[in-house]
């Protein structure tokens, strides 16, 4: 019933020509008629900067790119839905929209997590490449029609750090029972080494720093990082990206909303989700920086890097894990194939290219 409410709400576009099987396009139709209106869900506080600002960027440039014809009504956390309830309200059509992280959605379909990050894998350009030209966005489409979800790429935060400690790391003996926030197939990788991990929402990592309740966090980065205070309650600050090296942000549609607009309005979206997309990206190129600069020179926030020990560790958990699941499950095996034979494929050029020249400018010292 709620689902066919919002159907009704955004079908009344459509006029009593199309009811009455008119000879007019179903295009022309709805772009003569009223605006349609939808709401979006998210998974993060109202306007937390760049995921928060990322959904109304997003909504921003439907409504700009449609002329005014669709309208979104951006939700943060809490207010229409719990951060961890995006998925389903989105899918049961509770609303139309949503803007969250696949990864929360392991227990919906295990194969979600491979269109967040996975541990080892791909940076964002290789993961941006496989998505729009390696079949990725086709098979994140097959995995989330189950769901009666449309899910798109909508922003990406590159790069993210190994998270907040509070005591410092020096062998893997030291990770031993730690208590840390970590989603996703890193956060399985992690408990393989000995951490107990949990799936905390990001209002809640602060307090639970602050309370005792953890040991350690990952969030994002340092501009989302500082945004929160992760530095007030937590003192090292660990650069080791093996976790979510690159961590893509995803908008979905009802699929039964997205099947009812016009092609021109379909058009709209997909492209409003490209464009936020790489706004996305290059924002946090520009504020980690800064937040960075600002947490170390203004906070005396110690960065650290994981020892080797750990990384191997972590890098042979990941392995374990990524395997038990393709292993049990046939949806994961046919995203993770897709995703590993891409990533050996590109990774042929980001050696020679962009890593090479990385070495390179270190090496010159600019």
């Amino acid at each position: 019933m709620q689902r066919r409410l919002f159907l009704k709400n955004s079908l009344k576009t459509l006029g009593a020509g199309a009811a009455a099987g008119a000879a007019a396009p179903f295009i022309s139709t709805a772009s003569a008629q009223e605006t349609i209106t939808w709401d979006m869900v998210t998974s993060w506080p109202k306007n937390f900067p760049a995921l928060g600002t990322g959904a109304n960027d997003f909504a921003a440039r439907i409504e700009r790119l449609s002329g005014g014809r669709m309208k979104v009504r951006v939700h943060g956390a809490g207010e229409l839905v719990p951060a961890m309830e995006v998925f389903d309200a989105v899918g049961e059509g509770t609303a139309q929209m949503g803007h969250s992280a696949s990864y929360y959605w392991r227990g919906k379909t295990l194969a979600s997590q491979f269109f967040t990050a996975v541990p080892f894998g791909m940076n964002t350009t290789e993961t941006n490449a496989w998505l729009y030209h390696g079949g990725g966005l086709e098979l994140w489409d097959e995995v989330y029609a189950k769901h009666n979800l449309k899910p798109f790429p909508v922003g990406n935060t590159g790069t993210q750090m190994a998270g907040w400690f509070k005591k410092e790391i020096n062998s893997l003996e030291d990770m031993q029972g730690l208590k840390l926030r970590l989603p996703g197939l890193a956060g399985e990788a992690m408990n393989g080494i000995g951490v107990t991990t949990v799936n905390t929402p990001g209002s809640e990592i602060f307090t639970s720093l602050q309370t005792g309740v953890l040991d350690a966090a990952d969030w994002v980065g340092p501009y989302n990082d500082l945004a929160f205070g992760l530095h007030q309650v937590a003192k090292y600050y660990y650069t080791s990206a093996w976790n979510e090296p690159s961590a893509i942000l995803e908008g979905t549609v009802n699929l039964e909303a997205w099947n009812a607009l016009p092609d021109d309005l379909k058009a709209v979206v997909s492209e409003a989700a490209m464009a936020s997309n790489l706004a996305m990206i290059s924002e946090f190129a520009v504020r980690n920086a800064e937040a960075l600069d600002t947490l170390v020179s203004e906070h005396g926030v110690e960065l650290r890097a994981f020892p080797e020990e750990v990384l191997e560790a972590l890098y042979a958990s990941s392995q374990e894990v990524l395997q038990k699941q393709v292993e049990a499950d046939e949806e994961s095996r046919k995203v993770y194939d897709s995703y590993t034979a891409f990533q050996q494929k590109v990774r042929r050029f980001t050696d020679v290219g962009e890593f090479a020249y990385l070495k390179t400018r270190e090496k010159v010292g600019v």
